[in-house]
């Protein structure tokens, strides 16, 4: 890839009890399509020559190992729940990443790791370098500029990310109409859709649709879906024409 040509490959395409869901019979957690298959959500995005991970669950260690243990320049944090942050303690390997997350993530990360925040931590653990990031800031990461987008969880605040040509938000269950005028047009959005039935803190497929008709960006890759969503095969079959679903291992590229 060359120019300002992005690249996101989509490590997990799951939500936090990923799928198939356990203890779960339906035809989805049953399904032998390994698109059905899916890991904790996270992102690796490839832009001008730096790679850039988005969370870091509980299925970090395999992600990465599926993909060849690749370098990373950096972390971005979209909010604090576990299935975004759990992997953390992995990073052992990367002492010098960069880790860009909000102020009350931070705050969290001290005290559910608080070992590895410790004046004299024990010998090994991981050793982070945290950048307090906020809603409506610009900010540089490793010569890349990063537009944060807010969004809501709920009742929480988090953050999803423009990079260049690609807008990444994931477990919204409300943006506003400022937040979608911004990314109007946007060449790739990955957006999330937890399953058909509505739920109370993340947006349904029919919900995403919505916001789509609203953004009208060139590409979109749905993310962060339980069992709930279908099967991919015949989900897919439903949406429009510039609309997918993601699975585990998806590449997508974009200028």
């Amino acid at each position: 890839m060359t120019g300002d040509s992005l690249s996101i490959k989509i490590l997990g395409s799951g939500t936090s009890t990923g799928v198939p869901q356990i203890g779960c019979r339906c035809e989805v957690c049953q399904s032998t399509d390994p698109r059905d298959k899916r890991l904790r959500q996270s992102a690796l995005v490839s832009y001008r020559g730096k790679n850039i991970l988005i969370d870091c669950g509980p299925d970090f260690r395999r992600q990465m190992l599926l993909s060849g243990s690749p370098h990373l320049d950096a972390l971005l944090i979209t909010h604090i729940h576990y299935d975004h942050v759990a992997g953390l303690e992995d990073l052992r390997g990367f002492s010098d990443l960069p880790i860009y997350a909000r102020g009350d993530v931070i705050a969290a990360l001290h005290q559910r790791l608080a070992y590895c925040f410790a004046e004299h931590p024990y010998p090994g653990v991981p050793q982070f370098k945290i950048v307090e990031i906020d809603d409506s800031t610009p900010f540089n990461c490793d010569g890349i500029m990063i537009e944060p987008i807010p969004v809501m969880h709920y009742r929480l605040p988090i953050l999803g990310f423009r990079i260049g040509p690609l807008a990444y938000i994931t477990d919204c269950k409300s943006i506003d109409e400022e937040q979608l005028a911004r990314l109007h047009g946007v060449p790739l959005l990955v957006l999330n859709a937890l399953r058909i039935q509505e739920h109370l803190s993340h947006i349904s497929l029919s919900q995403a649709l919505a916001i789509i008709e609203k953004v009208q960006p060139g590409r979109v890759v749905l993310v962060h879906m339980s069992h709930g969503i279908g099967l991919h095969a015949e989900v897919s079959k439903t949406l429009p024409p510039n609309v997918e679903l993601a699975y585990d291992g998806m590449v997508v590229n974009v200028s």
